[in-house]
């Protein structure tokens, strides 16, 4: 309650220091002349133009208001090392109870660590600090507390960039004498050639010991398979070969040994992806019988930029004796030496297009190319008639490796070509283009050769459901068979076409082992802040898989089919570092954020990254854990002025003088009885004095 004194002229300010002026005067001029009783003279008019001001009291009903101060918890990955979420906590808790006993103060708690953004790379405080107070005004904020490990990554660089001139307190958790163990990438590269061996520059740091040990073993896994071993100096740089085994992305792990005592072993792996590019894939295509589709293949293959074709067309085979002198022949011998012996491991797919057998390529290299599949190569057999009749190229030492075995019947009759339920669910024939129609929506096909499947998939199926195309693994290699030489009916737009670019690039790209293409895969991905978890499969349902988050925790995730053979579970990604998916068979690797994140870089406590802001502000930096590993918090005392905020035990808080006025009372002085009485009482007592 605060009383104060107004004034409302009853007239104008003119009249009034005219009649101030006139009244001085005959005061004046009373004090010149001697004339009895000036004094009263003077104060009546004195009276008078009081009253013609309109004084009053007044009396303000104000309610005070409270200092907010703003308690930021730590909750980041490096906070949630050994038992520093515990002594948080109990900080938070007795600042509370402390608060609790001060009137006058409100306390906001907020929880912050990690930056804005999925990948937001280490602990942002101070961002989260400013959000607290946004609608506070400055004069309101009576100080800042953050519980934290000290390793805060958004310190600004002058206190005036707090926006508030208040104390800053920062209360650390964790222990003085703490190790730990650090691997950090200096150089790696992002894309290599598939089949080439790169570089990777590691670091091995020691933190917090005073001498470094032995040489430490650091172990290197691709894709979650460990494939070499290399010994490192702590505090020196090594040069770590790896080699990039299949396109797409590679992901190696290096893993240091655990440092005896040391905080955390999190920080001791790291993670490089590299992304695998292939060279031009290398295709062998040898067309047998001509017919009317010889050059669908050949168009196809040669429209891709990242295939080099090589293409031979048997139109002289050996048996052919036309009597034409050599010298006038403008046609090359057939190199089946160099292709089929000396040069096969070269190509990454041969391609048989109504291949038969008419003594151009010796039995002997039939062999090689058996040999060429099982150590990793591709075959594409597209058969026609040729693939039925004696010639065929089943008749021949390559048969191990092929999985359809012809009968010698051959359909001629109009059919189209349907997706079978295994084609449905495998990534070469899943969602083709009009195959979701009944029928599908392509022109008709109007041949082909029945055959015996011994192995393999059939993905799509011919006349009386027939096996159409088949695929199969043999060893490390790949095989397909198309048992119709009518493709090129849906390249020419026969009966509006088909989809032959989308089935033919796809299974050009399956034997060639694109990773995107695998009937069997797990696959684990970084979206936004979540994780996907892909599981690919020709089979009719898939179990639940494990995730790992970098911290080693683990969550159950239950997949929900989202298409035909593909199934997948989304989970929440609150951390950075490599996260792990299992199926039981298959495993999957992901890192989301940078490779070396901040908020691994040094996670050792320290009071010295919050000391200079916090003394700017006359705040202070203190650690939590006592002498006897007690958490001891400091008492919390309110002050109005000072030039320290903080001494042995306590730390102080700005009280503020901020209020709401609730109401005004006013009381005018010369109004009604009141006015009138004094009024009449000076005249009165003038008349009186006078009259003596």
């Amino acid at each position: 309650m605060i009383w104060s004194l107004s004034f409302a002229p009853l007239v104008p300010l003119w009249a009034l220091i005219a009649a101030a002026v006139v009244a001085l005067l005959l005061v004046v001029g009373a004090l010149v002349l001697r004339l009895p009783a000036w004094p009263l003279r003077a104060l009546a008019m004195a009276l008078l133009l009081l009253a013609l001001t309109g004084p009053a009291l007044e009396r303000e009903d104000r309610e005070p208001l409270s200092s907010v101060v703003s308690v930021i918890v730590d909750e980041s990955q490096s906070q949630r090392l050994a038992d520093r979420t515990s002594a948080a906590a109990e900080a938070l808790t007795a600042l509370e109870q402390r608060f609790a006993g001060l009137p006058g103060y409100e306390v906001r708690v907020t929880r912050a660590g990690r930056g804005d953004g999925a990948t937001a790379d280490g602990t942002a405080l101070f961002s989260a600090l400013a959000d607290s107070l946004s609608d506070v005004p400055p004069d309101r904020i009576g100080g800042a507390v953050m519980i934290t490990d000290g390793q805060v990554h958004d310190i600004p660089a002058r206190a005036a960039d707090l926006g508030f001139n208040a104390p800053l307190h920062a209360l650390i958790t964790g222990r003085e004498d703490e190790i730990d163990r650090r691997l950090a990438i200096a150089r790696a590269p992002k894309f290599a050639l598939v089949g080439s061996e790169q570089i990777v520059t590691l670091q091995l740091q020691d933190r917090g010991v005073t001498a470094s040990g032995g040489r430490v073993p650091i172990v290197i896994r691709r894709d979650g398979e460990i494939v070499s071993q290399q010994m490192a100096q702590p505090g020196a740089s090594i040069d770590i070969p790896v080699t990039i085994a299949h396109g797409g992305n590679n992901i190696f792990e290096f893993s240091a040994e655990v440092l005896e005592g040391e905080l955390t072993d999190v920080n001791n792996r790291v993670v490089v992806t590299i992304e695998g590019i292939r060279e031009n894939l290398r295709v062998l295509l040898v067309s047998g019988s001509p017919h009317a589709g010889e050059r669908t293949w050949r168009n196809l293959l040669k429209s891709d930029a990242s295939v080099d074709l090589v293409h031979f067309t048997i139109l002289r085979p050996p048996d052919k004796q036309d009597g034409t002198p050599i010298n006038q022949l403008s046609l090359i011998a057939f190199p089946t030496r160099e292709l089929f012996s000396v040069k096969i491991d070269e190509f990454d797919l041969i391609i048989f297009d109504r291949y038969e057998r008419r003594g151009v390529l010796p039995l002997l290299y039939f062999d090689n190319i058996a040999r060429y599949v099982r150590e990793g190569g591709a075959v594409l057999v597209a058969g026609g008639p040729d693939y039925a009749e004696g010639g065929s190229i089943y008749r021949t030492p390559l048969s191990p490796v092929l999985p359809a075995e012809p009968s010698g019947m051959i359909y001629e009759e109009p059919f189209r070509a349907g997706i079978s339920e295994v084609g449905n669910r495998h990534p070469v024939t899943r969602a083709l283009p009009g195959s979701n129609s009944e029928p599908p929506a392509w022109s008709r096909w109007f041949r082909l050769v029945d055959a015996t499947i011994r192995n393999g998939e059939t993905l799509m199926t011919g006349a009386e459901d027939k096996p159409l195309l088949v695929l199969s693994r043999e060893g490390e290699g790949r095989v397909a068979v198309l048992l119709s030489d009518h493709v090129w009916l849906w390249a020419r737009g026969y009966e509006g076409g088909g989809p032959h670019v989308a089935l033919l690039r796809r299974l050009a790209h399956w034997l060639m082992k694109e990773p995107d293409l695998e009937e069997e895969a797990l696959r684990l991905t970084s979206r936004g802040a979540e994780v996907v978890a892909e599981r690919q499969t020709i089979g009719e349902t898939v179990g639940d898989m494990t995730l790992t988050l970098p911290g080693g925790e683990t969550r159950n995730l239950t997949p929900t089919e989202v298409s035909p053979g593909l199934w997948r579970a989304t989970a929440p990604a609150p951390d950075l570092g490599l996260y792990s998916v299992d199926d039981g068979t298959r495993k999957a690797l992901v890192h989301v954020g940078p490779p070396n994140p901040r908020e691994f870089t040094d996670v050792l406590s320290t009071v010295e990254t919050l000391a200079p802001i916090a003394g700017e502000t006359a705040g202070s930096v203190r650690r939590l854990a006592g002498a006897d590993d007690r958490i001891v918090v400091p008492r919390v005392v309110p002050m109005r002025r000072a030039t320290s905020f903080a001494g042995d035990g306590w730390i102080g808080f700005r009280t503020t003088e901020a209020s709401i006025l609730r109401g005004i009372d006013r009381y005018p002085l010369f109004q009604g009885l009141l006015g009138l009485a004094l009024l009449l009482g000076g005249v009165s007592f003038l008349w009186y004095r006078e009259g003596r």
